[in-house]
């Protein structure tokens, strides 16, 4: 798979621009707050539809315009798509697929799979729980979209039974509308729980091996998923069946407290590096290296499920490393296409030998090499 051009309108910095991209290796150079980032952040919004940067979307729009345009093709196997998405500060934003609108854009399934790696990802490891569930909820979307469907829906019916709960520590009257948003929050939350679980055990087990390459068998890293609705995820209808209970047994606290406090939503990742927890007791160094073994991760995961490599986003990472962390990243680019914004040129004799095409950024202006 791999982005063939990318057109950009007024997207932050960016007011006209054209580019041309090649199959294997980009490497986009400039100083900071030139607009690098920009780049891979619109090449992102085509596969995602939103932004990896911002919840807000007009955020992407140039400050002095009303409106901006983005555009990709893409081609992979049995992949041939023009994505186009417009962004208006006052309308919804629109999506189209080879010219053809979505009627919703949580429709969008794109076929562009990416996965981005950024100084930004320690958060990962560094932030609290709800940075590792957006991490999963992102990786498991592009590989599953009928996932996002089932976490929006959960997020949905929790917003509402937490209202619920509110009003009944005035009003019990409507108690017995718990049992209708239990039903609900069980059939899509156990779905979500399922599918987290299977990520995470396929994302552990390739994490794992790549890690311990990487550090030459010094280290071992240990990804472990937990939530407070079971410990067992062999089957869906078990899932289903504890966390009903669990959600009965302690309606009389949600009560109390105006909140839901069983389900998903409070799931969490440990990370763990020879067995201790990396938040606390790791260094930086081991930090970025358990992350650049779960992004490697990703790309295996997704070339097993999509029968096609994902394009690799690499944000002013390479610096961030140490020599034998960038050889093995670079060893991966043979098979994939991959961007990369560096500050400077990148010395490494091992990229030196890859088909690539260099650019310059300045102040929203590209120039190729």
């Amino acid at each position: 798979m791999y982005v063939d051009n990318v057109r950009l309108i007024n997207f932050r910095n960016y007011m006209n621009l054209k580019l041309e991209l090649n199959k294997k290796v980009n490497i986009f150079i400039g100083k900071n707050a030139q607009g690098k980032t920009n780049l891979l952040e619109s090449i992102y919004l085509c596969s995602a539809g939103k932004s990896f940067r911002t919840n807000i979307d007009k955020d992407m729009i140039n400050i002095k315009k009303n409106q901006c345009y983005v555009a990709t093709e893409v081609f992979g196997n049995h992949l041939d798509k023009l994505i186009e998405i417009k962004l208006e500060r006052n309308k919804p934003k629109r999506i189209k697929i080879n010219k053809l609108e979505l009627e919703k854009n949580r429709d969008l399934y794109s076929g562009l799979n990416v996965v981005v790696f950024s100084p930004e990802d320690l958060k990962i490891i560094k932030d609290g729980p709800s940075e590792r569930r957006n991490f999963i909820d992102k990786e498991i979307s592009q590989i599953k979209p009928v996932y996002r469907y089932n976490l929006s829906r959960y997020n949905k019916i929790l917003f509402q039974r937490n209202n619920l709960l509110k009003n009944m520590g005035i009003d019990k009257k409507n108690r017995h509308l718990i049992d209708i948003f239990n039903m609900q929050m069980v059939k899509f939350g156990s779905k979500v729980i399922n599918d987290r679980a299977r990520f995470i055990e396929n994302l552990a087990l390739s994490s794992r091996k790549i890690h311990k390459d990487i550090t030459y068998g010094q280290e071992e890293l240990f990804l472990r998923y937990r939530t407070n609705v079971t410990e067992r995820f062999d089957r869906l209808v078990d899932i289903e069946k504890n966390f009903i209970k669990k959600l009965e047994k302690d309606i009389n606290n949600d009560i109390l407290k105006g909140s839901t406090k069983i389900g998903p939503h409070r799931d969490d990742i440990d990370i763990l590096i020879n067995n201790m927890d990396s938040k606390t007791f790791a260094s930086q160094g081991q930090q970025r290296t358990a992350i650049l073994s779960m992004k490697l991760a990703e790309i295996d995961i997704i070339k097993e499920e999509k029968e096609d490599y994902p394009v690799l986003l690499l944000d002013d990472v390479l610096s961030e490393l140490d020599k034998d962390r960038r050889k093995y990243l670079v060893r991966n680019f043979k098979d994939l296409q991959t961007i990369i914004t560096s500050t400077d040129i990148i010395d490494l004799r091992e990229i030196d030998s890859l088909e690539k095409k260099i650019f310059y950024i300045k102040n929203g202006k590209v120039v190729v090499n």
